[in-house]
Formats: structure tokens, sequence, C-alpha cells
């Protein structure tokens, strides 16, 4: 009787367990989906597409990156000079759109009041623009919430345009601001919209380097959810109930060089944070390895590899199977292993004048990397680089891909993509 009720409880367990990774595969909750390491290892998807299986025109130029939940798919984008919310069933087909303020366009030529992208947490879909709306929809449209933090604490001084997408805790919308000024880490109550806590994040650098454009992570510090936070030279993780600081870790610019924004975010492999700074594209590269666990400073006690030949500057690393694979700035790839920092492999796509601002995806063993004309290149990762395939979108491509049950979203500069397997 034990024996077979053991079995009962296992069977159970195994239940549960397949339930809850097949929800995470049929859904790409945010930026780097469900797992925040821009990977999957489940689905069938595609390599060389001669056609698309749906395309949907957008209203405007924005650069953030689509999610999915029950497939339905949530981007933002302007609307008739007004920030935007759009949502899209699985056949590509508009469902709703709501406007919630004026936009503030971007000032670089790949940028956009509309690049942080939605995150969800299956009960409501939360957005940012650059004009400082932070809201709360529900999944028919209707705002749940809105505020704007530029009209309560003033303007960014970025250089360039906003990057930071909200993340969601199990009880807050978190948005941070790192620049050169006041800087802080906020939570917002998810079911109303309430501030429940402001923390500053200040840090004196070199010109720029308190400029941060990276999206935090969360993660889990001695068993207790936190958030960790890059940025201002410096990482820190947070108690994500009241957002005190439990460690920090700096020294990332001992040299002092001026003009080293961190852009591309942190990723997780294991117990290791690996975090891309430096300007890659320009030959100043840098990549740190930080253990997760500690207390209070860990900056002598915490890093445990550095590179300085090896980075990126915009596009955020992804981890598939304990490995980290870097797309730099202008093609280059390097496999990685996350415990030591060593390479195990480096290669790269084929050169051209275009540069890489999407985010690379790993889905099924295979790499998708989009260039910022358009091209699309899938290549084989797991062992060794090999290129696969080289496909045209026809317009610019700066969001990052999206895998999600076997279809593969891409959006362009005026078009939300859809290809899928034959």
């Amino acid at each position: 009787m034990v024996s077979h009720l053991r079995q009962l409880v296992a069977f159970v367990l195994l239940v549960a367990i397949a339930m809850e990774i097949a929800e995470a595969q049929a859904n790409w909750p945010r930026w780097r989906g469900p797992q925040d390491n821009g990977s999957t290892e489940s689905g069938t998807y595609p390599v060389k597409w001669e056609k698309v299986l749906w395309k949907a025109p957008l209203p405007g130029r924005g650069c953030s990156t689509p999610v999915v939940w029950d497939q339905r798919i949530y981007l933002t984008a302007p609307v008739n000079g007004l920030d935007a919310v759009l949502a899209f069933d699985w056949s590509g087909k508009p469902l709703w759109q709501t406007t919630l303020g004026p936009e503030q366009g971007g000032k670089h030529r790949n940028g956009s009041g509309s690049n942080a992208s939605p995150v969800t947490d299956g009960k409501g879909v939360f957005v940012y623009f650059k004009s400082g709306s932070l809201a709360a929809l529900e999944f028919d449209g209707q705002v749940r919430w809105q505020t704007n933090l530029v009209e309560r604490f003033g303007r960014d001084t970025l250089f360039w345009d906003h990057g930071t997408s909200p993340v969601l805790t199990e009880k807050y919308v978190v948005m941070v601001r790192m620049h050169h000024g006041e800087s802080w880490v906020a939570a917002f109550d998810k079911a109303t919209g309430e501030m429940r806590w402001k923390v500053a994040r200040n840090y004196e650098t070199p010109i720029e380097g308190d400029h941060a454009y990276t999206t935090p992570l969360v993660v889990q510090h001695r068993g207790k959810e936190a958030l960790l936070v890059w940025g201002a030279q410096h990482v820190t993780v947070h108690d994500t109930a009241d957002g005190k600081l439990l460690w920090s870790c700096g020294d990332f610019n001992p040299e002092a060089t001026e003009y080293l924004p961190a852009v591309a975010s942190p990723v997780i492999a294991g117990d290791v944070a690996v975090v891309p700074y430096g300007r890659a594209d320009r030959g100043q590269a840098r990549l740190h390895g930080i253990r997760l666990a500690g207390r209070g400073d860990v900056t002598a006690t915490h890093r445990i590899w550095k590179r300085e030949e090896v980075g990126t500057f915009v596009p955020t690393p992804a981890t598939y199977k304990g490995r980290v694979y870097i797309v730099s700035d202008r093609g280059g790839v390097e496999c990685l292993d996350a415990a030591t920092g060593k390479t195990i492999w480096s290669d790269a796509f084929p050169k051209a004048s275009s540069s890489y601002y999407s985010s690379p995806l790993i889905a099924g063993g295979k790499l998708y990397a989009a260039r910022e004309d358009g091209v699309v290149f899938v290549a084989r990762v797991e062992e060794k680089f090999e290129l696969l395939a080289e496909n045209t979108m026809g317009e610019r491509v700066i969001a990052s891909p999206v895998p999600v049950s076997n279809r593969l979203l891409i959006r362009g500069e005026q078009h939300l993509f859809c290809v899928a397997a034959e």
C-alpha cells in the first residue's frame, strides 16, 4: 500500500512538472523568454523560409519584442502619435489596440518611443514607454491602471533612447532608471499601480558610465525572491519585498574609461551572472562572471572570471544547456563555459556594413540572429558553428525573435511576421 502511494505521488509530481514545462514552452511572457535566457529546448523551428505563414502590418515604428500568452500576441507601437499596446490572435488578425497618451519618439536611427518590451504574468499585460507611461492592461485591452514616471520623477538624462523593460515579481511590476541624476529602483502593485517602495541607486562614474539601458532579472537569493540590476558599473541584488540592497559588485571599469554605458543585459547560467560590458563595437569588449551568492560588497570575492577581448555592446547573450552564446555587434559568435569564462568555440556570420541590435535566440539547438538590415541568420551551434541559412525579411529588424509552439515571430520595422517549419 505504501509503495503504491509513493508511486502515485511520484506520478502526480511528474504530471505537474510536465504541465509546468508545457506551459512555459507554449508561452513567451517576457523579452528573453520564460527562463530569461533567450532560449528554448523544445519545438521545431524553421531554418530556411521561402514564405511567411502570415504578416501583419504595424501602425508605427517600434523596437520592442512581442510577448505571447495562450496564443495571443502583445506588442507596443505608436498609433497616430500615441503610445499603444496591440494584440493579435494566432493567425495574425488584430484583436484590439489601446492608446495611452502622446508618444515621445526616438533619437537613434534604430530607436523609438516603444523600445521597452511588454511583460505578462498570464493575468494582464504590463508596458512602459519612453514618454514615461507605465500601465497595466487586461487581456481584453482595458486599462487596469496607468501612471507616468516622467511626470512623477522627472525626465531621464540618457544620451539615447530608453531601453529598460518592466519586470514582474510575485507581487509587483518593477521599473529601474539609471542615468546621470537621481537613479532608482521602484515597485508598483500589479493590481492597483500604487507605488509600494522606491530605493535610490546612485554611483559616481566617469561620463556616461551611469547611463544604463538594461533590464533587471528576477533571481533567487538564499531561497527568497530577489532582483538583480546591472548598470552604473555595479551589479546589485535587491530584496523584492522592500527594495533593500542585499549585495553589490563593482570594479567593472578600473581604468575609469569614459562613455561606457551598460546596454546589454546580464544572463544567468547556473549560479553565475554573466555580465557584458564595454564598447565591443569599438574593440573595448569586456565580460565578467559573478557568483550570485553573497552578502554586502562582494567585489573582491565573487568575480570568478573576466574576459577583455570577448563581449557584446548591444545584443544580450543567450544561455542554452549550460553554455553562454554571444553574438557581438558586428556578427562575431562565441560559445563559452559559464563557470570558467573560457571559449569553447568561436566563429562569425558573414560580414556586412550593418550591425546587430536584436538579441540572439537559440531554439532546438539552432541560433537565430537578426541583423539590423533585416537578414535573419540561422546556425547550428550545439557542438560547433555551422551556418545553415540566410533569410531576408525585406525590412529592418531590431526586436528579438520569439519561438512559441513551432512558430517563430519576428517583429520588423513595418510588419509582424510569423514563420513555421514545413
